[in-house]
């Protein structure tokens, strides 16, 4: 198999959070909740739903594309000419949630996107455990 420019990277973070995945599914999905550790949304837990992200530099368009309760959820995450998807995989662990986060359709030419997602990601997690520890 050859190489050629359809070929795309990821971002990939994994973290254990000390929470039950129910607890860690709200702060995904709440849009006053996910406000605090990662932007600004009008998001809602609906399939087909079309969305932004916004933050003082502009903003993402996204849309749901799967949902699964306490599990899984993933959405389009377009800005700047990236298009790409962004999947969160909760897996339930004896002493809280494994959360696995996926951002996936980096091109070869995406260079300076990649790379800021690859410094960004970690910090949004950051953010998100301490809004856990946090809230009931």
């Amino acid at each position: 198999m050859t190489s050629n420019d359809t070929e795309t990277r990821s971002v990939l973070v994994e973290r254990h959070m000390a929470h039950p995945p129910a607890k860690v599914w709200r702060a995904l999905t709440q849009p006053h909740l996910i406000a605090e550790w990662l932007m600004k949304s009008d998001f809602l837990l609906e399939l087909g739903h079309r969305f932004q992200f916004s933050e003082d530099w502009g903003s993402i368009d996204c849309e749901v594309t799967a949902i699964e309760p306490n599990k899984s959820l993933a959405y389009r995450w377009d800005a700047f000419g990236l298009e790409s998807v962004v999947t969160w995989t909760l897996t339930e662990s004896g002493t809280g949630t494994h959360l696995r986060m996926e951002q996936a359709g980096f091109r070869k030419d995406q260079e300076q996107a990649f790379q800021g997602a690859q410094q960004a990601w970690p910090q949004y997690l950051s953010a998100l455990e301490q809004l856990l520890e946090g809230l009931d």
